[in-house]
């Protein structure tokens, strides 16, 4: 793991311009890896490389561009231990998270658009009468799909193989082709992907990898004139920043940013079940997830035992070294962002919150732990239930009645999934229909993976996941003609 990483542009893997940079474990604080540091020309040769693969392949057959992907596919599964041991070295993921949600879910999204969907529709058949267009006549017409171009795909640090194949695959299904910039923090295990996508017979120039920790990095694969789309995860603040860069030459956006989802718990909902939903947020990449349930409105009867169940949770869970059996949280990203958590618990104090859990840094001697930490008695103005923490932090506010919850739960930046529980199935939907999300996640915290996936308000632009990804990445085109 040790090795300096080279870029990989045009087919070809180059030294780059900046030198390297270390690449540090979360868990013990340990180089694993030196990543490659692009400069601004060598991100604007990635994505000429891209814009002269483009034709070419974007004329290929839709079944040759899915055996590609397949072929990748079977690469990752092939080198699935070694691929898992290098994410949980950059991410400080748990054994079973780097396994199944990381290398997991990206070879299973390679694998989904390595199947051929149709990319046309007849439109039924318009009776004109005549006038100043023509005469009277039976008009045809077909909608189809068509490549965008060139797609800058810009990923986040918490998941360096779902997130960029989540991106990759379908649109290079679609027949664009991509420049990637992985998070900085964890940019080794993209170019393995790289490495998968060559091996599987990716024409040089499909596939570009470049990263580094400079701004510049980034603003370069996103203002290329090159580039026809940009497809990010990652904060709302540079999300925007993002926006503002493609509104000027009108670039396609697919922007996947912030959450706060809130879990509205009614008070005839099955606690047991909502806890372990809610519960995940402690848990799960340590909180660092953009759809995690970090703000839970509890309904005045079931509010105390809530908090009580949440952190009787939150104070059995193993926090600890990700490489152990039995543990379930392991570090987050980075001492920067310990510290950033750490100062919104203190924040939550001072804004009058309880810490219920947590709330004190876990006795370890090295490595970025954050104590699962649950604040009660939180209101709806509090910074700490109104801004994303991005760690394993959750505030918990009362409400009385039904349509107070809903108004609560609306009363965000964020929309990009929530939850409610509710023992009455068709109260559940009721409220759910009310919740200005994305998505909402009925009694559950589960995913269906084609389910159409983004948000409203700052919490994105756009939709992806299953079929909807493939509308993502291509323009729709009319064909018309006379019956």
């Amino acid at each position: 793991m040790n090795a300096e990483q080279r870029l990989f542009v045009g087919g070809r893997w180059i030294e780059p311009d900046g030198g390297h940079y270390a690449v540090v474990d979360p868990a013990t604080e340990e180089t694993i890896g030196w990543a490659p540091e692009a400069s601004r020309d060598q991100v604007h040769a990635a994505c000429a490389a891209a814009r002269e693969a483009f034709g070419p392949w974007s004329r290929t057959p839709p079944e040759e561009r899915a055996a590609v992907l397949g072929r990748a596919a079977d690469i990752i599964a092939s080198r699935f231990v070694p691929y898992a041991e290098l994410a949980q070295a950059e991410t400080g993921a748990t054994t079973g998270t780097a396994r199944a949600m990381q290398v997991g879910v990206g070879g299973a999204r390679f694998r989904r658009y390595a199947r051929v969907e149709p990319a046309e529709w007849p439109i039924p058949p318009q009776i004109n009468e005549a006038g100043p267009m023509g005469r009277a006549g039976v008009m045809g017409a077909l909608a189809v799909r068509q490549p965008v171009g060139v797609v800058t795909c810009i990923t986040s640090y918490n998941n360096p193989w779902a997130n960029p194949a989540g991106k990759i695959a379908p649109a290079l299904a679609m027949g664009n082709t991509v420049v990637v910039k992985p998070a900085p923090q964890d940019p080794l295990s993209v170019y393995r992907m790289a490495e998968a996508l060559e091996a599987a017979g990716a024409p040089a120039g499909v596939v570009n990898v470049v990263s580094g920790r400079a701004v510049e990095v980034g603003e370069a694969a996103v203002d290329s004139a090159d580039v026809d789309m940009v497809s990010f995860t990652g904060s709302t603040a540079v999300g925007q920043r993002i926006g503002e860069v493609c509104g000027r030459s009108l670039k396609r956006q697919l922007l996947e940013l912030g959450g706060k989802g809130a879990a509205v718990v009614l008070d005839d909902a099955d606690l047991g079940s909502a806890v372990a939903g809610i519960g995940t947020t402690f848990s799960f990449y340590s909180g660092q997830i953009c759809t995690a349930p970090t703000r839970v409105l509890a309904q005045r009867g079931v509010y105390d035992r809530l908090v009580e169940q949440l952190a009787s949770y939150a104070g059995r869970l193993k926090v600890g070294d990700p490489r152990e059996p039995g543990t379930i949280v392991g570090p987050v990203i980075s001492a920067a962002h310990r510290d950033r958590v750490e100062s919104y618990v203190e924040l939550g104090r001072k804004e009058g919150a309880v810490v219920a859990a947590g709330g004190e840094r876990p006795a370890t001697d090295r490595g970025f732990y954050v104590a699962p930490t649950l604040l009660a008695d939180c209101t709806n103005d509090m910074r700490v239930a109104r801004e994303e923490i991005f760690g394993p932090v959750v505030s918990v506010i009362p409400f009385d009645e039904e349509e107070e919850g809903i108004a609560l739960a609306n009363d965000s930046d964020y929309g990009l999934i929530d939850y409610v529980w509710s023992g009455d199935v068709a109260r559940a939907f009721r409220v759910a229909r009310q919740l200005r999300a994305g998505g909402v996640g009925i009694n559950t915290v589960g995913r269906n993976m084609e389910a159409p996936f983004g948000g409203f308000r700052k919490s994105g632009v756009g939709r992806d996941v299953g079929s909807y990804a493939l509308h993502a990445y291509s323009e729709v085109q009319a064909l018309v003609w006379p019956g």
